[in-house]
């Protein structure tokens, strides 16, 4: 059902009535739809009736601040409310022969703006899991405190990780300078796995549902390899833009440990084993 501030929007802008509303798959945490207008125009429109009420408001302005950002195309966001969202509709199309290319590059623009600290104008959420994001000089003390820990005692709450395995992960964080190199506060989407990147209507490259914040660029290239890695066209023509220190995909795992606690936290225990066996080899 089309909530009733959807409905006054799309009257009030005159785009005439709802042809039709189709469902669409692919969504783990909220529904997706196209709505097609009598005038022509199509929307996308996410709901979600269980969703914390800003989740919708602030991954409105993850997008806001992603598309301003050089060269990658992020939806347009026109109406958001405590259960919907109400964005542009990019009318997926098949890839252009060069889409690996222009992603690698357009992504390594992305990363090259920076800050001074790492976080967020605000907290956000990665899925529906809150994502916390205060401003840190410290680039491991913010991936250690606000990633890694803050989702172990979250699986610690939820019955899901022994102490003994909260043990490791915090043994791991004390390590994170031996492991991994300084890097800069870049823009990052922050859950650039392989469903959140599709083709526009010219077979372009854009993202969608962002996790945005200031991170590690390193962290945002590990999520594009956990479920199955980019054409690695992506990864040649990024380190023509923004070259990677050596032995990068190497320290992939240790990035992915955040989002690996995060689907145990939301999905459960099938993701146990995978996180135990990046603690042990690094731990």
């Amino acid at each position: 059902m089309t909530p009733k501030p959807v409905l006054a929007w799309l009257n009030q802008n005159e785009y005439g009535s709802i042809v039709s509303q189709q469902s669409l798959a692919g969504g783990c945490i909220n529904n997706g739809s196209r709505i097609k207008m009598s005038s022509g125009a199509n929307f996308f429109l996410k709901t979600n009736s269980n969703a914390p009420k800003d989740m919708f408001a602030r991954e409105a302005e993850g997008l806001d601040e992603l598309r301003s950002g050089a060269g990658l195309r992020f939806p347009e966001t026109y109406l958001v409310g405590a259960d919907f969202l109400l964005l542009e509709d990019l009318s997926p199309a098949s890839p252009a022969a060069d889409y690996w290319e222009t992603l690698g590059m357009q992504l390594a623009h992305l990363h090259q703006r920076t800050k001074p600290q790492f976080g967020f104008a605000s907290d956000n959420y990665i899925g529906s899991t809150p994502q916390p994001n205060p401003w840190t000089e410290n680039g491991f003390e913010f991936f250690a405190e606000h990633r890694l820990a803050y989702q172990t005692r979250l699986a610690r709450d939820n019955g899901l990780f022994s102490s003994k395995e909260a043990e490791m992960v915090d043994r791991l964080t004390t390590h994170l300078p031996d492991l991994l190199p300084d890097q800069n506060a870049s823009l990052i989407h922050g859950d650039l796995w392989s469903g959140n990147v599709i083709a526009d209507s010219d077979g372009q490259p854009a993202l969608i549902d962002p996790a945005a914040h200031f991170g590690w660029r390193e962290a945002d290239l590990g999520m594009s390899q956990l479920f199955g890695p980019f054409d690695e066209r992506c990864y040649q023509a990024y380190e023509n833009v923004f070259p990677l220190e050596s032995g990068w995909k190497q320290r992939l795992p240790l990035y992915n440990l955040y989002h690996l606690l995060n689907h145990l936290n939301l999905f459960g225990r099938s993701y146990h084993r995978q996180i135990l066996d990046i603690l042990h080899r690094f731990a």
